[in-house]
Parts: structure tokens; sequence; C-alpha cells
């Protein structure tokens, strides 16, 4: 391996090295006794030099056992969050490998908690929105928890279903709107209570359109219609009675019709 000759090559710069200090040692008339001080001296150097750098390497490796078992830590957690099966990492990857898989797969998880929170706050909202605007109850969810995909994917769908609730009683609204103002219009009716202003009112935005106010509208149309139909009957028995007045009164032509624009 390139590791092994590596080694090796160390090893052979460590005795090249070793050789040149004796020469030098032995020109410059070092005594023995001193060569062998200074030679215990340099393997005390290489050796704390070595031994430091083990103690590096040692303390890598334990950094990264502590990693993983601190991924695996969360991982569990984020699974019984997200209500996913146990990640199960490959056993058989070298330390560096496994603690890299477990750290990108605690990144994965966290951002489908974040997005899956987000969304749930977004959900919620809009439901918030519309409840104001129904004066209906807000989705039952719990808002601390990470929700599932099948929470979310109901809450989506009972949010499809208020918006079509509400765009039903907004047309509703619009259309009884229109026929009460002709109503008013045509009995010289002025807005007398505060409902009848809000349904008049300029801004169709503010109308609150729950169903108790739903059902007033329709009472309240239902009401005004009543009132005309009377009026007409009254009408329809007043022209009757003239018509037979003027049959007894002999009333010409041209007066009756001059009359009759009325």
């Amino acid at each position: 391996a390139l590791s092994e000759v590596l080694a090796a090559e160390a090893v052979s710069c460590l005795n090249r090295a070793m050789a040149a200090l004796r020469d030098i040692w032995e020109e410059i008339g070092i005594p023995e006794e001193l060569r062998l001080e200074r030679t215990e001296a340099v393997k005390k150097h290489i050796k704390n030099l070595l031994d430091m750098m083990v103690l590096e390497e040692q303390s890598l490796k334990e950094r990264l056992l502590k990693s993983i078992a601190m991924c695996r830590k969360e991982l569990d957690t984020l699974c019984r969050e997200l209500q996913l099966d146990p990640f199960e990492a490959e056993e058989q990857s070298t330390i560096l490998q496994m603690e890299k898989d477990l750290r990108a797969r605690v990144e994965v998880m966290l951002k489908q908690k974040r997005d899956r929170k987000q969304e749930l706050k977004t959900l919620q909202e809009r439901d918030q929105d519309l409840c104001n605007i129904l004066c209906a109850t807000p989705f039952c969810i719990d808002s601390n928890a990470v929700p599932s995909l099948e929470d979310l994917d109901r809450y989506r769908r009972h949010l499809a279903s208020l918006t079509a609730e509400k765009e039903q009683r907004q047309e509703q609204f619009v259309s009884s709107k229109r026929q009460i103002i002709l109503l008013m219009e045509e009995l010289d009716h002025t807005p007398d209570t505060s409902f009848e202003q809000d349904v008049v009112c300029e801004d169709e935005e503010a109308f609150c359109l729950s169903e108790d106010n739903i059902a007033a509208l329709q009472n309240l149309l239902q009401q005004l219609e009543a009132r005309r139909s009377l009026n007409e009957a009254v009408c329809t028995g007043l022209r009757s009675r003239i018509v037979a007045l003027w049959e007894r009164l002999q009333v010409p032509v041209e007066e009756r019709e001059s009359s009759a624009v009325h």
C-alpha cells in the first residue's frame, strides 16, 4: 500500500539523518558519551513529535465517533418526529464515511422538518383568514408537533373545501345583495338596521359570510320580495277599482290614457 511505502521512506529519512549527524559529530570530535546524549535527545524529540501526531489522530477518531453517536441520536429523534422508519446506516463503511453519511442524512431530515413546519404555518394562516370570513372553527391540529404528510394532505383538502364554501357563499351574497338593492330602490326603502347597512355597504369583503349572516340575508330578501308582492297586489286592486269607477262615471278614453301613465 502507498501508506506503507511512505512509512518506509520516513524510516529511511530518519536513518539517513542519524547517519549524517554521526558523521558530523565524528568530524567535530564530539566524545562518544556526548554523542549518546545527542542521539538520545534526537530520539526523544522524534518520539514526542510522533506521540503528539498519534494523539491528534486519536482525537480525530474520537471526535468522529462522538459525531456518529450524536447523529444517530438526532436521527432517532427526527425519525420519531417525522413519523418515519428508523434510519439504518451502512455498517460496513469506514468511520469517516459513516460520519459523513449520517451528517448528510441529518441535514436532509432537518430540512424536511423545517419544510413541514413552514407549510403548517402557511396553512394555519390561510385557515385563520377563511375562519374569520366564514366564522368557522379552525382545523384541529397540534401546532407544536411536526405534522405527518397525511396530516398536511388532510389539512390541504380541508382548506380546499373551505375555500369552495367561501366562494359559494360569496356568490350567494353578491347575487342576493344585487336583488336587495334593486328591491329597496323599487320600494323606496332606506336601510335602517345595521345589518341592512352592512349588506348594501360598498365594501363586499367586509361582510362576514357566516351561516347566520347568509340565512339573515335570505330572510331579508324574502321580506322585501313579500313587501313588493303585497304592494303589487294592492296596486292591482286599486287599478281595478279605478277602471270600475271610470266605467261608472263614463270617463272618456283620452282622460283615461293620460291618467294611465301613472
